[in-house]
């Protein structure tokens, strides 16, 4: 996304488009794999730590971001762009390389339904395949 339509997406959500949240939702918006707070710091390096936290929070809590755990202990952001409020249109499998620790997208594959015993309300499925990725495999051939 340009600034332009940057900025229209966070007013559509009714966040103000302010310079911090303009520069993080476009550094999203053209990653193309998700990405952890630490790699987002380094990406936007002109924006503190605490200002990042601050609109990640705000991203999340307008249901803007999948925040998802990556299996080595850390979470990663990528921007969600679901086309209505009541369903995840976008969610998909998502693939962490235990060599290189890097996480990927895998959009072409929807995450399976998943059907919970009465009682259970869903709220989010985060599914994370692990292993090896084909750039690490093809460096080391022991895997």
């Amino acid at each position: 996304m340009n600034l332009s339509e940057c900025s229209t997406f966070l007013e559509n959500h009714d966040i103000k488009p302010t310079a911090n949240r303009l520069l993080l939702l476009q550094t999203l918006s053209t990653s193309k794999r998700p990405l952890s707070q630490a790699e987002l710091e380094a990406c936007v390096g002109t924006i503190d730590k605490s200002n990042i936290s601050r609109s990640l929070a705000l991203f999340k809590e307008h249901r803007l971001l999948h925040v998802l755990e990556d299996g080595s202990d850390g979470v990663r952001y990528e921007l969600c762009l679901r086309h209505d409020d009541e369903h995840d249109d976008d969610a998909h499998v998502h693939f962490f390389c235990e060599a290189c620790h890097k996480t990927f997208c895998l959009s072409d594959i929807a995450i399976p339904e998943v059907a919970l015993p009465a009682g259970y309300d869903l709220h989010s499925v985060n599914y994370m395949a692990k292993g090896i990725c084909p750039q690490c495999k093809k460096h080391n051939h022991t895997h």
